[in-house]
């Protein structure tokens, strides 16, 4: 089963986080079947706190909370959190202008707004310590709070994130693609279409990039949109890509495991620096994956992370 649980983040903006798993009896939340994403649950949310916990948190075992990339949604880790639940807590959390969490024109997209809103995360859902499994912008959140709470963090997975500065070029991008983007999609089919063959970043046909992107579709009266804004994106991603992040690497004492698709925007030299970089870093890569790591090749990664979570988690 999956439940969604509302948690307070930064500046009091709603977030959605999933938990994957059956949860003990008494505790909030509204249950959905399991075969369901989160994106098929509609109504209304109950708080993330439970009765008896004053300070809002739920109070069960430390876990894992998974943290999607830019763009991204909480149901882009629902391989990896059905298989984590089966022996963890596993949670995912719809960041701030993601998927179905609060998405207020005036709101921060700062990077200490993200890694407040994942502290708080773990607080309220009473994880921590936990192991935090990030992907792109998700494993930069990760690693900062790692480096901010280490009281929090037990383990560190980062997934094809880079920490050197990307710079203006890649920015100005980034925006001429969203303005590249054919709005409104007529079909869903159209949507996994262009995002996986017609789309000039796109090299060779892939197909689980078309299904990644179809979904962060929603339907709208004149056809499919993003479920978020695109300038609320990029106003994300401007706080973070002129900038290097090896100072915080260095600050992360926790065990940490560096992992990186062959084809993916983290290259093999500075994976390995991030690695050497890391107090206690360690090293993997998937073979016949791009960007999308977890989701391109869902089985590769599992092998390439479990046995690192196992050792964590088993601490």
């Amino acid at each position: 089963m999956t439940r969604r649980i509302d948690v307070t983040g930064a500046g009091g903006v709603r977030l959605a986080a999933w938990e994957y798993g059956d949860p003990p009896k008494g505790e909030p939340g509204i249950l959905v079947p399991a075969q369901a994403g989160p994106e098929d649950h509609a109504g209304p949310r109950p708080p993330g706190g439970a009765p008896g916990h004053p300070d809002g948190s739920i109070g069960r075992s430390p876990g894992v909370l998974l943290l999607h990339g830019l763009m991204g949604r909480a149901s882009h880790w629902a391989s990896t959190a059905r298989w984590l639940s089966e022996r963890h807590r596993a949670v995912a959390l719809d960041q701030r202008g993601h998927g179905q969490s609060a998405k207020p024109p005036r709101a921060a997209f700062t990077r200490e707004a993200y890694v407040e809103d994942a502290e708080a995360a773990l607080e309220q859902l009473g994880l921590a310590p936990a192991v935090l499994v990030g992907h792109a912008m998700g494993a930069l959140t990760a690693w900062q709070l790692a480096a901010k709470r280490p009281d929090l963090v037990s383990g560190l997975v980062i997934c094809d994130m880079r920490a050197s500065a990307l710079g203006a070029a890649s920015q100005r991008e980034w925006a001429d693609w969203f303005n590249a983007w054919p709005l409104p999609f007529a079909t869903l089919a159209d949507v996994r279409k262009w995002f996986g063959e017609d789309d000039p970043w796109v090299e060779r046909p892939n197909p689980a990039r078309g299904a990644f992107y179809a979904e962060v579709m929603q339907e709208s009266p004149d056809g499919w949109r993003p479920v978020f804004d695109p300038e609320q994106m990029l106003r994300s991603r401007e706080t973070w890509v002129y900038d290097a992040h090896w100072e915080e690497l260095a600050q992360v004492r926790c065990p940490a495991l560096v992992v990186r698709g062959l084809d993916g925007e983290l290259g093999r030299a500075e994976a390995q620096e991030m690695v050497r970089v890391l107090p206690r870093g360690e090293y993997a890569e998937v073979a016949d994956a791009g960007h999308l790591v977890h989701y391109d090749q869902p089985e590769a990664w599992r092998a390439a992370i479990e046995p690192f979570l196992d050792s964590v988690l088993a601490l």
